[in-house]
């Protein structure tokens, strides 16, 4: 399946007014160019310049005889390597040629250094076209222990496409100090008039002329025409705030519309909000998507999209979209523009607001009183009362039969315990005329928001069936189809459907209700249990389970002293990696984040590219090749010893497959698939320790509808002959949580004796896991089910979701505690981890700027409980014994003279592993 750290400021309105009263040091009339000029909003809109920067508090780095009181904040700059290198801010919104700028900055020095030093006030100027020219400002001489008045003026001819202000000077070593920076217009009045960027520091929005009160000053089309309207369709369409909307028009492409560059406005490692109000208009399109997207342009010359929101806009009435974005790299450039309608259809823009992003508080944690665990929440489930508490939906019809099993469904079974049995009572529905028709019962009243539902049930269907059929249990949450279940039933047989659900927000009204077989077949139902679980119970169980079938009994065997002095030394051993497999989905863009890669390296010991591995990203136009991004993050990857997972050669979904492939005749279409598996495998032989070798083929089938039967093993036997150290996975969704009849345990594992017997070399099963509130045993009668196979399962692109963070982080440890305690399973891979950065809302574990939230805290407290840890005594035999997980441990010896530290590792194995450890050396 398809696949954004620290705040150094208050980015808020209180701050933004405060800074707005004081940026005139130098005069009471003209307004200061630069945003954040004394760094009460941290280094918004600041950035060193190859090198760091941070905000030191009114408390420190402050010149001796200046009170802390006079100081405030002040930004330091430090390890400088070079006398250039600051701190910058772009101004080329805000300057205007033939004006004459006033310069006056407070700075100061501190390091290593006698005597004084200089700092400098230089402009960059950038221009596409021709060398990088330089504009000295002015300089002042700095001693050590003296904030000094650095001041200068400059004028512009023409302004270039970017200008950058920045203060430099000191030698290298040596900490620059700036309390702040104001650049001021000579001719205030004139000034305002002509230059776009004046108010610019009072205005929390980076976009410059948001409501086009400004006319369309600083938009321009992307590929396209815009105009500035007041009304349009003969006063049909008028702006819903303001006196004027713009519009894109004479579209031609999808993604022509309305932009505006906001280079220099956005800052790397910050996340910004986006809101913008659009509606379409032309061309007999009544309703369509328009996206809101970020086009990025890395120093490199490299292109990045990013895609912050969209919204299902009309020709009726405006439509608000709302989406969040964060920039990982520094940019060379930044556009932001509106884009997704057929063309021929306008975009029609009234606002749009891009502003540093608050940071929210999570929710509390749910607090469920009496959750009555176990406890069937449907009426009548037995039918001792006949069809009492249910109803029929639709005009079918309802009547009691007997004869249904008398056990309660397995699953169930796993997670109630001990149970009287059922019945034996069913209820059969009859004249059924549409496909929803069913038994049904309103439970609005018992459910509980928060809490995670178990459904079970035994069903069955009548004659009359032309093929297999479907069965759902169902919930009507205020209209809402939400799956509880689901199973495909192609005999007469009594089968077992099982299912969850959670409700997160209060709803008016529920209904569960049983549907899905064609229209004239006739449906039973039996034992329907809808029960809140107790997921303690059941982790106290895995916990239990985890000790027995990951640990391993471990004697270590002390040598090279004397074993009689060493009888009752104590000892201590710690372990410090586990080796178990647990890995993350990162992203090139990703890895430009410093902050990022200290969280990724630190906690995962797997990985696996999102999308740049895949066949449309490596070749997107036929010929026209792309590893550069992948070649990029495998350097990571090596570098930090981290093993990764070759996700995936193709994918079978066709609505995945690039134009230029399906566009292909047959016997072309087997050459580009030849060239793919020589190319991919050839390039990265060796380096991939998986590969996903045909992705999703329970979900698609492209290139076997394309290519014939014995495609999918050729793929297999081609791909293993190219890389035979690589393990080769099919990889497939909602296997495990029982809601997809398409990729149930026993379709999964048809699918894969079907490849075996056709001689693919098939290696591993990977279960991506995308679910939602999970439960345990539904989730371990799958792994036994596919446990039969004797193939290493591995959970490939696990995430959760839960808008309440520690909703979210019981969800991750229900899964992370099944797979691990779960003999067949022999790695987990996260999909992902980093907010604005995954394929789900509300699936992430780290805020966008890296803030570790309450899901987050789960996972690390997982991984720490993973840790093993012992200490005792040395018996006679100079040995000493504990149980851990394989990994890498150490363990330390205290002795007369000194504490002795050594490294040992403990391999996986069942039987008890002697490390002999060599204290002399």
């Amino acid at each position: 399946m398809e696949s954004q750290h620290v705040n150094n400021g208050n980015d808020n309105s209180a701050a933004l007014i405060a800074e707005h009263n004081k940026i005139n040091l130098s005069t009471s009339t003209a307004a200061n160019l630069i945003v954040n000029n004394d760094f009460s909003m941290g280094l918004h809109s600041w950035h060193p310049n190859c090198c760091h920067a941070f905000i030191a508090p009114a408390e420190s780095h402050y010149p001796e005889g200046t009170s802390a009181n006079s100081v405030g904040n002040h930004a330091v700059v430090t390890n400088r390597k070079e006398c250039w290198q600051g701190l910058e801010q772009d101004i080329t919104k805000k300057v205007s040629p033939g004006f004459t700028y006033l310069v006056s900055a407070s700075v100061g020095v501190s390091g290593p250094h006698q005597g004084s030093a200089d700092v400098l006030a230089t402009l960059k100027l950038e221009q596409r076209d021709s060398e990088t020219s330089y504009l000295f400002i002015g300089k002042t001489s700095v001693s050590k222990d003296n904030w000094e008045n650095l001041e200068g003026t400059f004028s512009l001819s023409a302004v270039p496409d970017r200008v950058i202000f920045y203060l430099e000077g000191p030698a290298p070593g040596v900490d620059l100090l700036i309390r702040s920076v104001v650049i001021t217009c000579s001719s205030p009045s004139e000034c305002e008039n002509k230059s776009i960027g004046c108010n610019i520091a009072g205005d929390e929005n980076i976009i410059l002329n948001p409501k086009f009160e400004d006319g369309l000053n600083n938009w321009s089309g992307r590929g396209c025409k815009i105009v500035l309207h007041d009304s349009m369709a003969d006063g049909k369409i008028v702006p819903l705030s303001g006196k004027v909307f713009a519009s894109a028009t004479e579209r031609t492409q999808s993604w022509n519309g309305i932009q505006q560059e906001i280079t220099g406005r956005v800052q790397r490692k910050l996340a910004y909000d986006v809101t913008a109000v659009v509606r379409i208009f032309g061309s007999n399109v009544t309703t369509t998507t328009v996206q809101a997207t970020l086009w990025v342009q890395t120093p490199n010359q490299r292109d990045q999209y990013i895609v912050i929101a969209n919204v299902q806009a009309t020709d009726k009435d405006w439509a608000q979209l709302h989406g969040k974005f964060l920039l990982n790299g520094s940019p060379a450039r930044v556009v932001i523009y509106m884009e997704g309608p057929p063309p021929g259809t306008d975009i029609l823009v009234n606002s749009l607001v891009v502003k540093h992003a608050e940071k929210i508080p999570p929710s509390p944690p749910p607090i469920i009183e009496n959750p009555a665990f176990g406890v069937n929440i449907i009426t009548n489930s037995e039918l001792s009362d006949g069809t009492n508490g249910w109803f029929p939906l639709g005009n079918c019809t309802l009547s009691i039969g007997t004869g249904s099993p008398h056990i309660l469904p397995p699953m169930a079974r796993d997670s109630l315990g001990p149970h009287e049995p059922l019945s034996g009572h069913y209820i059969l529905v009859t004249n059924r005329t549409q496909t929803w028709m069913g038994p049904a019962q309103m439970i609005t009243e018992k459910l509980k928001l928060f809490l995670t539902y178990q459904v079970a049930a035994w069903v069955r269907i009548g004659s009359g069936a032309t093929g297999p059929q479907n069965v759902n249990i169902a919930l009507g949450v205020d209209n809402q189809w939400v799956n509880g279940g689901q199973v495909e039933i192609n005999d007469d047989r009594w089968h077992e459907i099982g299912g969850s659900f959670r409700i997160e927000k209060q709803p008016s009204k529920v209904m569960v209700y049983i549907q899905g077989p064609a229209s004239g077949i006739d449906v039973m139902v039996a034992g329907l249990q809808i029960f809140p679980v107790d997921r303690e119970a059941r982790f106290r169980h895995l916990r239990r389970q985890t000790d027995k079938i990951r640990k391993r009994d471990v004697v270590l065997k002390l040598s090279g002293l004397d074993c009689s002095s060493m009888l009752g030394t104590f000892v201590k051993v710690k372990q410090t990696q586990n080796s178990f497999p647990i890995g993350s989905c990162i992203n090139r863009s990703q890895i430009d984040n410093e902050d990022f890669v200290k969280f990724f390296t630190k906690y995962f010991n797997w990985a696996v590219f999102g999308n740049e591995l895949k066949w449309y990203w490596t070749e997107s136009q036929q010929g026209n090749f792309n590893y550069k991004d992948a070649d990029d993050m495998l350097d990571l990857c090596l570098n930090h010893n981290i093993q990764t997972r070759g996700h995936c050669i193709f994918w079978e979904v066709q609505a995945t497959v690039q134009p230029w492939i399906q566009s292909l005749n047959k016997n072309d279409l087997m050459t580009a698939v030849q060239n793919r598996l020589t190319g991919l495998l050839a390039r990265y032989k060796g380096k991939f320790r998986h590969y996903d070798v045909n992705n999703e083929m329970l979900h698609g089938s492209f290139y076997q509808d394309k290519l014939g039967k014995d495609i999918r093993a050729y793929m297999f036997k081609t791909a293993h002959q190219l890389d035979l150290s690589a393990t080769l996975f099919v990889n497939d969704y909602h296997v495990e949580d029982g809601c997809d009849p398409r990729s149930s345990p026993e379709k999964y594992i048809e699918h894969i004796l079907n490849l075996q017997e056709q001689g693919a070399p098939v290696g591993g099963i990977g279960i991506q896991g995308h679910i939602d509130s999970p439960v345990g045993p539904i989730v371990c009668s799958a792994l036994d089910n596919l446990g039969i196979l004797g193939l290493p399962i591995w959970f490939t692109e696990l995430d959760v979701s839960s808008i309440n963070e520690y909703v979210r982080g019981e969800d991750l440890e229900v899964m992370l505690r099944e797979a691990f305690a779960h003999p067949a399973v022999e790695g987990i891979m996260l999909w992902g981890f980093w907010e604005l950065f995954m394929s789900r809302d509300s699936a992430h574990l780290v805020n966008a700027e890296g803030d570790i939230n309450e899901a987050g805290k789960k996972f690390l407290n997982l991984k720490q409980e993973w840790l093993s840890h012992a200490q005792g005594h040395v018996d006679e035999q100079g040995e000493f014994a504990f149980r851990g997980f394989p990994g890498t441990y150490t363990i330390e010896i205290p002795t007369l003279h000194k504490k002795i530290v050594k490294t040992f590792v403990v391999d996986k194995g069942e039987s008890p592993l002697v490390v002999t450890i060599d204290l002399s050396s």
